[in-house]
């Protein structure tokens, strides 16, 4: 059967695939545009397995708020390229908002969105865009209001941090600037009593090993690390945190003035705990003209 430029261009716009893959699809299929669409996805899932090796470490995070529920995912991709293509982005905000329907990072991956999986439809773009991607992580909040804030938007609800703070009413004016605070401070908890006892006993020894070094009384150094402890953590907690907005206040205080509780925050920032390859062009040009 001859193919014809007409169905080339039919099969790309319905799958995104390359013009000469099209094409080969189409003669290898006898013209069959269905046989073709599936030979195209076999070999695309083929692609995506080989990428799944190489970092993604880049990408976009997306919030989405809705009746006191709110919600943030990171999703990954090679490069930041690809975080600002359109595509990409809209994807991104369909998964956010099928997150607010489900309760973890594997209910997410196999919640439907226009008739696929999320984990299909993250598999298909991987054969589209040509680059490793990943749904990481989701993590839900809930109050009496929640407030959502983006810090270097890309798109509207979504960029490189992406923050919730849960309130115990509606304050979304004070929200924003928590959420805003949180950004730029990244606290480590919102209280002492929910700061991980591992995290505060290593601190609480490393103290207690510096105020040794001085050599002062036994009794002195408990004092020395009292304060330094109570330091630490006015550094480490929201609520203790001198807020950015007034640094004359914690953000507790400036909760109480405001008539608001904090009473629960996210913060995801993408490629986070991620070890980054850092490649040497270079290096590998250089390889290359070797062998």
């Amino acid at each position: 059967m001859a193919i014809t430029a007409a169905m080339v261009k039919e099969l790309r716009d319905t799958t995104g695939a390359g013009m000469m893959d099209a094409k080969k699809a189409l003669t290898e299929n006898d013209g069959s545009m269905e046989a073709a669409v599936d030979w195209l996805r076999t070999k695309g899932l083929a692609k995506a397995a080989k990428k799944s090796g190489r970092t993604a470490a880049e990408g976009l995070v997306a919030v989405a708020v809705a009746d006191g529920m709110a919600v943030a995912v990171e999703v990954n991709s090679e490069t930041d390229f690809v975080a600002k293509n359109a595509d990409f982005q809209k994807m991104v905000s369909d998964i956010a908002e099928a997150a607010l329907k489900v309760d973890d990072i594997d209910a997410l991956k196999a919640a439907e969105v226009g008739g696929k999986t999320v984990e299909s439809m993250v598999t298909d773009k991987i054969a589209t865009i040509g680059e490793n991607m990943s749904v990481r992580r989701m993590a839900k909040l809930s109050g009496g209001s929640v407030v959502s804030y983006v810090h270097n938007a890309a798109a509207p609800g979504m960029g490189k941090i992406g923050v919730l703070v849960a309130l115990s009413s509606s304050n979304d004016a004070f929200g924003k600037q928590v959420a805003m605070h949180v950004a730029a401070a990244n606290p480590a908890s919102l209280s002492e009593a929910d700061l991980d006892a591992a995290i505060v006993d290593k601190e609480r020894q490393v103290q207690i090993d510096i105020a040794r070094e001085s050599g002062k009384p036994e009794q002195v150094i408990e004092k020395m690390i009292e304060g330094r402890m109570k330091k630490y953590m006015a550094e480490v907690t929201l609520l203790n945190q001198q807020f950015v907005v007034n640094p004359d206040v914690t953000v507790a205080q400036a909760a109480k003035d405001a008539g608001v509780e904090v009473t629960g925050y996210v913060r995801l920032e993408v490629g986070e705990g991620i070890e980054k390859v850092v490649e040497d062009f270079a290096a590998e040009v250089a390889a290359v003209g070797k062998s």
